[in-house]
């Protein structure tokens, strides 16, 4: 039993940890933009050399489908270790390419370029990994324990902005403003890649699933092919449909909440970025316990409560935002708006999985996620400072409450996916070992 347990925690620890990394490298960009925009591009405009850094930055999703083909693929055809492995070494190729990226003093548009090329291999990475780690979590874990498991992907993407955040606020404290823009911004790069590197060495030495192990050979032509995955053309559907509401709604109130408290709510930068990190550390801790949650009471009760959530709430809640004057007020309504979030993203991995049969499960959770993700998770922040300069700043939470209300819906009218067992998804039925009620096939 112990050595059994001792197991479980280092599939965990090995699936998620790269996530981490993965994520890390992936925020860091955004973080530190405002101090190296200046180094690849010529003087002048500082809003137009954030604008081009902000451009290269959007081109990383719309990277993230054509990654999530491509290393789902693998996922699927070469298994789900060396679709991990090829994800962190991606990342690792980035991170190594932005720190060694000449300024524009030196090499003119061509340090941009280089900028660019690596901001495509991030997005690629980043579109392989939330499928891979998915899968690798949820199929490594014993049945009722699927939920906790993959609720530590959620934890491995918090952390990684956490250390980012974390690096800026003690690089801000140890270096000055001039250091910073001169060659300060490189060292989180360097760091995202001497971590990359340390994770591909424990990726290389993982144990592939035994699902995969036991399904490698069967229909080996038609494995992870979009032909296999047009088979499940409603489960594909399904998973854009149940991404939309959980994806605007997780970077309404990660990546875009500081710069909604800073330049809407009036509070000092320092407060604002306080306020996220501290959010962010609480947001983290809560998804184990939701993920072991909905191993109890299944997926459905925790999905129609952060729908419902984020449905009617999100509203009053931006609105109170707005005018929460300091960092209390500011702090509680943010953490009420993550746990909200929190029915969402400590499951969302393991449902997905748990919906398609193995030999497509890795691309059938990756490219419609994906897809998803650069139309609404990606586009989330660039909406809502549409919607500040139209002068109806008040729309965009109409717009987070719109897409959770849409997911409602597929949350009220979709099957429950707990007792799914993933070596035998879309053939019969299984008796459930818990509630000795049979499981539903997932297509």
């Amino acid at each position: 039993m112990g050595q059994a347990h001792s197991r479980h925690w280092k599939k965990i620890w090995v699936g998620s940890a790269g996530n981490m990394v993965e994520w890390f490298d992936w925020f860091v960009y955004a973080s530190f933009a405002t101090y190296f925009a200046g180094s690849f591009f010529p003087a002048g405009n500082d809003t137009a050399k954030l604008m081009n850094t902000a451009g290269i930055f959007a081109v990383g999703f719309f990277m993230r489908p054509v990654g999530g083909w491509l290393l789902g693929r693998v996922g699927d055809r070469r298994g789900r270790k060396a679709a991990l492995t090829l994800t962190v070494t991606l990342m690792s190729a980035s991170a190594v390419l932005i720190a060694l990226a000449p300024t524009y003093g030196v090499a003119g548009y061509g340090g941009a370029a280089v900028l660019l090329v690596a901001r495509l291999l991030q997005g690629l990475s980043v579109g392989g990994e939330y499928a891979a780690s998915a899968t690798y979590l949820t199929e490594a874990s014993a049945p009722g324990r699927r939920g906790f498991a993959s609720s530590f992907q959620y934890v491995s993407m918090t952390a990684g902005q956490i250390l980012g955040l974390g690096l800026l606020i003690l690089l801000q404290h140890t270096l000055t403003s001039g250091e910073l823009h001169s060659w300060g911004w490189r060292i989180p790069f360097v760091v995202g890649a001497l971590g990359a590197a340390v994770i591909f060495y424990l990726r290389r030495n993982m144990l592939e699933t035994e699902t995969y192990a036991e399904d490698s050979g069967t229909g080996a032509d038609d494995r992870g092919t979009i032909r296999a995955l047009l088979r499940h053309k409603r489960e594909a559907l399904l998973v854009i449909a149940l991404t939309m509401g959980g994806t605007v709604a997780y970077y309404t109130y990660t990546t875009y909440l500081t710069k909604y408290l800073s330049n809407t709510a009036g509070l000092p930068k320092q407060t604002a970025t306080l306020v996220s990190f501290c959010a962010l550390i609480v947001f983290a801790a809560l998804q184990p316990l939701a993920g072991a949650l909905s191993d109890r009471i299944g997926r459905r009760p925790l999905l129609i409560t952060f729908a419902v959530g984020s449905t009617f709430l999100t509203v009053p809640i931006m609105a109170m935002l707005k005018h929460a004057g300091s960092f209390w007020p500011a702090l509680g309504l943010s953490l009420l708006a993550l746990v909200i979030v929190t029915g969402y993203t400590s499951i969302n991995a393991c449902v997905k999985a748990e919906l398609f049969p193995t030999g497509v499960r890795s691309l059938g959770v990756a490219l419609p996620y994906a897809i998803a993700n650069a139309l609404f998770g990606g586009t989330a922040e660039y909406v809502a400072l549409w919607f500040k300069d139209a002068g109806l700043e008040s729309g965009f939470s109409w717009y987070v409450a719109g897409c959770a209300a849409v997911s409602l819906v597929v949350y009220l009218t979709m099957r429950e996916t707990r007792d799914t067992d993933l070596k035998h998804v879309g053939t019969a039925p299984r008796a459930s070992a818990e509630t000795g009620t049979d499981t539903v096939p997932a297509s």
